[in-house]
């Protein structure tokens, strides 16, 4: 079973852009079988992102929960994506 991570990201936010890119090192590091994620442009999908309180991008949701509303640190989202998908490498 995969777990499910969305990025909401801006148009204009350049930091979204390495969120995703770190978002997409770590799946595959990790096993992209494990991850389902998508980028969320708040634009376009700005009743999702209100539903969960999104203000400020990037925003990271893991399976329905708001986790980040920064950009982590490598080191924690992999802790975190890890933990979610119980791989202990």
């Amino acid at each position: 079973m995969s777990i499910k991570v969305e990025i909401f990201s801006a148009p204009n936010c350049n930091i979204c852009g390495k969120a995703a890119d770190l978002l997409e090192k770590l799946s595959a590091e990790i096993g992209g079988d494990k991850i389902n994620w998508r980028k969320v442009n708040v634009v376009e999908e700005i009743d999702l992102a209100v539903s969960y309180g999104i203000i400020s991008t990037p925003s990271i949701v893991i399976d329905n929960e708001l986790v980040f509303t920064s950009l982590p640190s490598s080191r924690k989202l992999r802790e975190t994506l890890l933990k979610r998908t119980d791989n202990t490498q």
